[in-house]
């Protein structure tokens, strides 16, 4: 997947937290939404990383889960802060681990849909996951994943403002 399809992935499957969070916490959801589209190419930065292959560690549970718990340490510290715009150490950290989470999952479904697919449990398995759905250069699944993601997002918004 290009980074426009990651984006779309992202975007679809950030739509129904952000549907959540945009009728009760509005600027949560916006927060959310840009911290999910910002994580969504991470993985690739393996691509300019001397002795890193790709679609190697960048690609992993292993490493999602690293990210989400950096993400989530942080939001821990500054829910301690004086100034608690998440409402406290808790909320904050899981909102930061639940971005962390979705960001860098989503590239990683965004992997398995290509024939290349990703060891997504390694060290545990070098098996490589992949549905060999489209082609990772396929134009036309990227914009067609960037679109369902930017539909699906403008529908959940527009839903959270009539519910």
């Amino acid at each position: 997947m290009y980074a426009l399809g990651h984006y779309g992935v992202a975007l679809l499957v950030y739509a129904p937290i952000g549907f959540l969070l945009a009728r009760s916490e509005p600027t949560l959801a916006m927060l959310g939404g840009a911290g999910v589209l910002a994580l969504a190419t991470v993985p690739d930065y393996d691509l300019r990383l001397p002795l890193v292959t790709h679609r190697g560690i960048t690609h992993t549970l292993l490493f999602t889960l690293a990210i989400a718990g950096l993400l989530g340490a942080v939001g821990w510290q500054l829910g301690r802060g004086s100034y608690t715009p998440f409402g406290g150490p808790v909320r904050s950290a899981a909102f930061g681990f639940g971005i962390g989470l979705l960001g860098i999952g989503s590239h990683i479904l965004g992997d398995v849909l290509t024939p290349a697919g990703v060891a997504v449990l390694w060290p545990l398995s070098d098996h490589e996951y992949s549905v060999s759905l489209t082609r990772a250069d396929n134009t036309l699944a990227n914009w067609g994943l960037f679109a369902l993601g930017v539909f699906a997002t403008a529908g959940a918004l527009l839903l959270s403002v009539q519910v």
